[in-house]
């Protein structure tokens, strides 16, 4: 799998283990997001650390998960954005409507609510 699943205190962590979110990879990401999802998770943090590459269907799997957060009335967040993709979400207009923040240490603030 392309990524690990951990459960935090309030939310659940979703760490990238490839270097790409691409047609290859988001249709597990989001089989993933809508599994978790049901299993009562409304709060989820993607940490992108190690991706370096997104394509638009990594960024269609983003805002499902987004919108399931939504939804349970929870919270959505991505961390540790590489340039590439920071600026893929950026030219897409995507910053104004996804919670970014440069680590998960300080995503962490956004669940402690």
């Amino acid at each position: 799998m392309s990524f690990k699943i951990e459960q935090q205190d309030n939310f659940t962590l979703i760490k990238f283990s490839t270097d790409k979110l691409d047609a290859i990879v988001a249709p597990d990401l989001k089989a993933e997001l809508v599994l978790v999802s049901k299993n009562g998770a409304k709060n989820i943090l993607i940490d992108l650390e190690s991706v370096r590459y997104c394509d638009s269907s990594g960024l269609s799997a983003l805002l499902i998960g987004r919108r399931l957060c939504k939804e349970a009335e929870g919270t959505f967040a991505l961390s540790s954005l590489q340039s590439a993709v920071q600026k893929l979400i950026k030219i897409s207009q995507l910053d104004t409507i996804l919670t970014i923040r440069a680590s998960v240490e300080e995503a962490h603030n956004v669940f402690n609510v």
